[in-house]
């Protein structure tokens, strides 16, 4: 009460004596006062005899009374102005170059301070606060954020600032630099200062904002600006020499603050960013399921059926029908990698042994077993008949399953294990990544390496092949590396990478959009979609608890199962549907899928 009570009404020890004891507040007055005092008394005896006084209580002296308020005054301000290294309970108010209406007795900064707060360590919240928007909010704001960019250089300078050329990430050089030399030849861009048609082409450091007149408020008429004259005329009315301006679109006609350029950025239809899920929306359990990173345990065939590898079992998840069936159970065993044949029913089977079999899903019929690996064979790919395995044994196997040889040819190349594969059917080329931190790139069936690219800091799994881009491949790395690079294994040149701030376990390429999803180990354990080539997140998703080791695709494109040492499998929506015409949702489709509606 006493803190929050102004302090001109609090009792002050000071005025209580003065009223108690009237002499000795005369003691404290100077001589120069008797008069003023005398006068007082009289005055005070004139309304004593006049009966004015109060019974039982002795005359006031106002002068005395008056005296005893300008002290306890005194009193409060001394408080207030208490040296800066005496401690004291009050702050010192700092007062800046704004109004801000101050109440005496009350201490704003303080109240304030004291407001709870729902993330200070005093008041510790129950529940972690979350963005209720998630990413999507994130790029909405993005979006906002450069439409005020762009409205802003709109209004300051209109078109006189020439724009950047943004660096292309195409792998063709010749398109790069074709786009570039196109665009600063471009004679509908403007520059500043203006150029002549015969000058030669500036160089793109040159292409700076400068001022070319003193007098910045002259202007160009119109009517001189569209037949191509370059004099700025100051005119002391908004219109041509030749008459009023009558173009409808002119800022003389405009109830707007901004201009009619801007007007049309706002009013241009802006493209809506994707939604994507967060919630899975099927979880199975997958007991059994390896928490190992050099293995690939889960695969989608394009008879729509999902084949998962849990100990000495293979196990088919038909997502038509919803069915489980056992495909085999090694027994003596270990399942160690699963891969589907592109088109049909067979698939393949790697184990802890090092062996290689195929199995016809739809009879559960084992057709035949192959040796050739002395170690287990964690990697498995297949271009059309030919199959490639990939062992702890640091060896590369191409087997033609059309002949009874049990392998065709044998590549040395990598030092370590080989956990990673993949055929670009299109091109005829083969990825390989190993523990040793290489990729490899081999051209159709040769025993030697077209490439060797040695930039990754850690074990090499998460490799896939662009389906919209000729010789476009994508590689992550572990946990020492974090990042995904792009290659073109025409040029052998690394044309981008980014950072993902956790271990890469997988990459996948949509088969309707040119987008792309990696899952990651620690921290997060998450699934993010990102966007090609301005690699922009599309959606982070999270729900595993352990590093998402496996990854695999539908047929048609539209939905990615995730695969944990949790022991579950979680099914999430994270592409749209592909058009009848095979193009996707930006206008990219799939050549391989094109190709074979063509035929």
């Amino acid at each position: 009460m006493g803190e929050d009570q102004p302090e001109s009404h609090r009792p002050s020890s000071m005025s209580t004596r003065s009223m108690e004891n009237p002499s000795a507040a005369d003691d404290a007055m100077s001589p120069d006062d008797d008069t003023n005092a005398n006068s007082n008394k009289k005055r005070a005896h004139l309304n004593g005899a006049n009966g004015h006084s109060r019974d039982g209580s002795e005359p006031v002296d106002p002068g005395l009374l008056t005296r005893a308020l300008q002290g306890v005054e005194q009193a409060a301000r001394s408080r207030e102005r208490t040296p800066v290294g005496s401690p004291s309970r009050k702050r010192q108010r700092i007062y800046g170059d704004r109004f801000i209406p101050n109440r005496d007795g009350r201490d704003l900064q303080a109240s304030f301070s004291l407001i709870p707060d729902n993330n200070s360590p005093a008041t510790p919240s129950k529940a972690k606060k979350r963005t209720p928007h998630g990413e999507l909010h994130f790029q909405r704001n993005e979006e906002a954020n450069r439409t005020f960019e762009n409205l802003l250089q709109s209004e300051l300078f209109h078109n006189t600032v020439p724009q950047p050329t943004p660096p292309t990430l195409s792998p063709d050089p010749v398109f790069a630099s074709s786009s570039y030399s196109a665009a600063v030849n471009d004679p509908s861009r403007a520059r500043t200062p203006p150029s002549n048609l015969s000058s030669s082409v500036l160089a793109p450091a040159s292409l700076t904002p400068s001022t070319p007149h003193k007098n910045i408020f002259t202007y160009m008429s119109p009517q001189h600006h569209r037949n191509g004259s370059a004099h700025l005329t100051p005119s002391r009315t908004p219109q041509s020499r030749h008459g009023p301006n009558m173009n409808p679109h002119s800022d003389l006609y405009s109830v707007s603050p901004i201009n009619y350029d801007s007007q049309r950025l706002l009013l241009s239809p802006k493209k809506q960013p994707r939604a994507v899920s967060k919630v899975p929306f099927k979880v199975l359990d997958a007991p059994d399921l390896a928490d190992d990173f050099y293995l690939n345990l889960v695969d989608w065939g394009s008879s729509n059926i999902l084949g998962v590898g849990l100990g000495p079992c293979v196990f088919m998840w038909n997502s038509t029908s919803g069915k489980v069936t056992k495909l085999c159970d090694l027994q003596d065993d270990i399942v160690t990698s699963v891969s589907w044949i592109q088109r049909g029913s067979h698939i393949a089977i790697g184990t802890n042994r090092g062996l290689v079999q195929i199995w016809d899903a739809e009879r559960c019929r084992r057709l035949r077993t192959m040796t050739g690996h002395s170690a287990r064979a964690g990697a498995l790919a297949w271009n059309d008949h030919i199959l490639t395995s990939g062992s702890r044994d640091r060896s590369i196997l191409h087997r033609d399953v059309r002949q009874p040889e049990q392998w065709l040819r044998r590549l040395s190349g990598h030092k370590q294990e080989v956990c990673g594969l993949r055929w670009n059917g299109e091109d005829g080329q083969l990825a390989s990544g190993g523990n040793d931190n290489k990729l490899m790139v081999w051209d159709k069936l040769n025993a030697t390496p077209l490439y060797k690219f040695s930039e990754h800091a850690a074990a090499v799994k998460a490799i896939a092949w662009s389906p919209h881009q000729h010789h476009l491949l994508a590689s992550g790395g572990g946990t020492a590396d974090r990042r995904i690079k792009f290659w073109n294994t025409q040029t052998g040149t690394c044309i981008n990478e980014i950072d993902t701030g956790s271990q890469v376990c997988n990459l996948a390429w949509s088969k309707n959009s040119n987008e792309l999803v990696s899952t990651h180990g620690f921290s997060q354990n998450q699934i993010v979609l990102w966007k090609y080539p301005s690699m922009t997140q599309v959606a982070s998703l999270t729900g595993h608890t352990y590093r998402v080791l496996y990854l695999a695709m539908s047929p048609d494109g539209q939905t990615v199962v995730t695969g944990a040492g949790d022991e579950t499998l979680r099914f999430w929506k994270c592409f749209n549907r592909r058009q009848r015409d095979g193009i996707g949702g930006d206008g990219l489709g799939s050549r391989m899928e094109l190709s074979s509606i063509l035929r």
